[in-house]
């Protein structure tokens, strides 16, 4: 772990460490994992990305940690992010993104742009998971209080989408976590914010399972438009404004969702062995 070389990316503010692990070992614990993530006194990030030898015939396996530690199973961003790492030392216009969620296509939009077919929604109740046997259109959550039904999505990890006024009067720091962990979620998920602006647009904000506020959140973003189609509120293409920035978004006819949006690289490094000590 000595000099562990790092590269900090980020998708319309959404930031990532970003680890090759496919030639040195990359693996941390959590406490590593929480230390690196510390905006204060390590580098910060919201999610952890180690990309590592690929498992089923893909260009690489992408993991994925949030700062606590976890393991998520999807980030929309991140995986635009290592995508443009991969595009860049392979020549490649398309690569495929292993993750624990399934294998990821993204391709080259041009501009610093990159397309990642994020798979299909999934809207069982069971795949979100819900607590119980519900309509994932309109689910009920107590500790919502006055922002009504969510409609639940399930883009590689759960999201619970609440369509609003006014996106932005909505205080996420005190909502958030209290939704995020409702017993309607055993497994606890990401909440969105969503003000519809036009049946091309819209306008949310997220608080993320195990990260808290972001920029921008591409699987949210994702779980947003399916939503708004669902409830009649949007066509299947829409632009969605996060707190970062714009993403285009596409929920095609065979169900797949395609997302679009910029990549950047903010700086690289090596994370101190004081810092990995824990």
């Amino acid at each position: 772990m000595s000099g562990l070389a790092f590269t900090k990316m980020h998708g319309l503010g959404n930031d990532f460490v970003v680890v090759d692990g496919r030639v040195h070992p990359a693996t941390l614990s959590e406490v590593q994992y929480r230390a690196v993530g510390d905006r204060r006194r390590g580098v910060g990030y919201d999610q952890f990305l180690t990309i590592l030898p690929a498992r089923n015939g893909g260009t690489a396996y992408m993991a994925i940690h949030n700062p606590d530690g976890t393991e998520a199973q999807a980030c929309g961003n991140g995986t635009r992010c290592v995508a443009a790492v991969l595009m860049g030392e392979t020549g490649q216009s398309e690569v495929a993104i292993e993750t624990i969620a399934g294998r990821l296509i993204c391709t080259d939009a041009g501009d610093g742009r990159v397309t990642v077919d994020m798979g299909p929604a999934n809207l069982d109740w069971r795949a979100i998971p819900l607590a119980s046997d519900t309509d994932t259109l309109s689910v009920t959550v107590p500790e919502a209080g006055t922002f009504g039904p969510a409609t639940a999505v399930n883009m590689g990890n759960p999201h619970a989408v609440f369509f609003v006024p006014d996106a932005e009067a909505v205080d996420l720091s005190t909502v958030g976590p209290r939704i995020e962990h409702s017993a309607v979620f055993p497994e606890r998920a990401n909440i969105e914010f969503v003000t519809v602006l036009a049946r091309d647009r819209l306008r949310m904000r997220v608080w993320e399972r195990s990260a808290g506020i972001t920029q921008a959140c591409g699987s949210g973003a994702c779980a947003a438009l399916v939503a708004a189609v669902r409830r009649g509120l949007t066509e299947r293409r829409a632009t969605v404004v996060l707190d970062g920035g714009p993403l285009e978004i596409f929920w095609r006819s065979d169900g797949h969702v395609e997302m679009t949006g910029p990549v950047a690289t903010s700086f690289a490094g090596t994370l101190d062995d004081r810092l990995l000590a824990g």
